[in-house]
């Protein structure tokens, strides 16, 4: 039950940075149009988060794991953004350090797994 928590903390960081990321997006881009749905997903799971913090503890190095996955959802909304949109420019950084983050990511929850096992 415990891994369980710890992933839905993990996608929660990683949907709280795809919602800043596109909340960003729509409020201040002019090439993506407006939608009030970003805005509805940051407050949802800023709550969430905020909710988990107060009532669960974290297990030593999950904070770490968990604004790497803050810092992959913003780059992944960036680099597909960019995609959709090329005058925005080239989506070839956010897509490297994402693929590499994501990387980093798996090695650390690999390791706190096996910390946790002995």
């Amino acid at each position: 039950m415990k891994q369980l928590q710890e992933r839905g903390t993990l996608g929660l960081a990683f949907i709280a940075g795809l919602a800043i990321n596109g909340t960003f997006a729509a409020l201040f881009s002019s090439v993506v149009p407006f939608s009030i749905f970003p805005i509805i997903t940051l407050v949802l799971t800023v709550y969430c988060l905020h909710h988990r913090y107060q009532n669960r503890t974290m297990p030593v190095g999950l904070p770490s794991i968990a604004a790497a996955c803050f810092v992959l959802g913003v780059l992944l909304y960036s680099a597909v953004v960019r995609a959709e949109y090329p005058s925005m420019g080239s989506n070839f950084l956010p897509a490297v350090l994402s693929v590499a983050l994501l990387f980093w990511i798996g090695f650390k929850v690999r390791a706190l797994r096996t910390q946790v096992t002995e």
